[in-house]
């Protein structure tokens, strides 16, 4: 695993120097990942980057998840991974900050190279995987390296200057990019929880009716004040009201009053009804004395 780039004026490469220094080559591949590595350059430094990638690979896939597709888009001035749909810039990498690239001879899908992190000033190494345009991706790296080392001679290194400062503004544009679009993510969030806010609140001087309580068969208790009150209405009048109960006592038509067996007294009969009661009593007490 190794691709080394001469600078012969005789070679022959595979675009025209205006393609990489005033636009860009694309591909599409598969990214694996980058990991951290310990040194800039080697191939025995990539091999073991591109077996512990693999080996993770193979257990994202065990787990049902798709390796990621990017687009690279490789000029003069460095390889940028973006996301192929959005064309969002996932990693810029400067071409000045690129110490080694490399296709994989016995798995000629993958290719990598090794870039040194703006921030953290760590090595990474990038692996991905192309199944037709490995070589010639790195071939292409390769141009772009020379055509970079052409510019610096002929600039007398002002050119390298001058992209760092571009390749800072950059990075500077995408960093405001990113910070405004979690603003207005933010922003967004603000405005749904206010609107949820406005739905849920009564408006002012509106009074919620309270249920009453219950009891634990879920039964509302009996109040002998409060039941009036909780009849509804019908056609916006009010039910007649219950007539109160009197102690007077109650006659039937004939005007006699009700029979009461266990209110009955001596006294309770009228003279001539009475004294024959008492005769017939009497009597029988007799019959019996003789019996």
């Amino acid at each position: 695993m190794n691709r080394a780039f001469s600078r012969k004026k005789d070679k022959t490469w595979m675009h025209t120097p205006e393609a990489l220094s005033k636009h860009y080559i694309p591909y599409n591949a598969k990214f694996l990942g980058s990991t951290e590595v310990e040194q800039p350059k080697g191939t025995e430094v990539v091999r073991d980057a591109v077996r512990k990638l693999k080996f993770a690979r193979h257990i994202k896939k065990s787990e049902g998840q798709k390796i990621p597709k990017v687009e690279l888009q490789i000029s003069i001035y460095g390889v940028k991974i973006l996301e192929p749909k959005t064309k969002e810039v996932q990693h810029n990498c400067q071409l000045h900050r690129i110490s080694f690239c490399a296709d994989d001879k016995t798995d000629k899908r993958i290719f990598t190279f090794i870039c040194k992190d703006s921030e953290s000033n760590k090595h990474l190494c990038y692996v991905f995987d192309s199944e037709k345009c490995a070589e010639e991706i790195t071939l292409t790296i390769g141009q772009a390296f020379d055509l970079a080392y052409r510019k610096f001679l002929e600039s007398g290194g002002k050119d390298v200057e001058t992209r760092k400062q571009i390749a800072g503004l950059q990075k500077r544009i995408q960093d405001l990019e990113t910070e405004n679009m979690e603003l207005k993510n933010k922003v967004q969030d603000l405005e749904n929880q206010l609107r949820i806010t406005q739905v849920s609140t009564p408006p002012a001087g509106s009074v919620t009716p309270k249920s009453p309580s219950t009891d634990i068969f879920d039964m509302i208790p009996f109040s002998p004040v409060s039941h009036q009150s909780s009849i509804p209405t019908h056609n916006g009048m009010q039910p007649p009201p219950v007539p109160s109960r009197s102690n007077e006592i109650k006659r039937d038509l004939f005007g006699a009053e009700p029979f009461d067996p266990f209110n009955c007294g001596a006294g309770d009969f009228p003279p001539d009804i009475q004294s024959k009661l008492d005769e017939m009593q009497r009597q029988r007490w007799r019959g019996s004395k003789w019996d």
